[in-house]
């Protein structure tokens, strides 16, 4: 890879943790293949970002699918504690964090722009959910003409088989597909 930037989409306590009121099944068991990747990232200072949805109070930025939802059990509240980034994946201060509104990361956000300012050249996906928010940016990135890795095993969905339909569809995009180890491997 030759100069490759981690996304970690949606690694929030909303999202995870036990409990919560959109909390995606699969998403506690990426923990630790995220930190590894995360690991690598870091031993090799290449550019990591920390892709956060994040909601004002009163609803008026969340999307017309979710209004009903919002309004009855507000989610990723800016401030609040479901809005955070889970505390194993905490970033540190040399890396990125993107707010956003909408699944994709890249609409609405300063993504692209950071990005190329940084001389990037491909992206490494990890986070959840694999058919909302992480499909969303990685068929953003194809359109933004960056080569995308998908890490299988460092993402997640409600079921296995749901996870496994949408890598499909990435796969048949062009989106490489790789584990953990295997993804650790090509970053040298």
């Amino acid at each position: 890879m030759e100069r490759p930037a981690l996304l970690i989409i949606d690694m929030q306590n909303d999202f995870v943790r036990e409990g919560a009121l959109l909390r995606v099944a699969q998403a506690e068991s990426v923990i630790p293949k995220i930190r590894e990747v995360l690991s690598a990232f870091r031993a090799r200072n290449l550019p990591v970002f920390h892709v956060l949805r994040v909601h004002r109070s009163d609803g008026s930025d969340v999307e017309i699918t979710r209004k009903e939802i919002f309004s009855r059990h507000p989610f990723a509240v800016s401030g609040s504690e479901g809005a955070r980034e889970i505390t194993e994946l905490a970033p540190r201060p040399d890396e990125y964090t993107i707010e956003k509104v909408r699944m994709s990361a890249f609409i609405g956000t300063e993504l692209d722009f950071m990005l190329r300012t940084l001389g990037v050249t491909e992206l490494v996906v990890t986070g959840v959910q694999t058919p909302n928010c992480i499909r969303t940016t990685v068929f953003d990135a194809i359109a933004y003409n960056y080569p995308v890795t998908l890490v299988d095993d460092a993402t997640g969905a409600q079921s296995g088989e749901i996870h496994r339909a949408n890598i499909l569809d990435m796969k048949n995009i062009g989106v490489r597909i790789m584990d953990t180890r295997t993804l650790v491997g090509t970053l040298g």
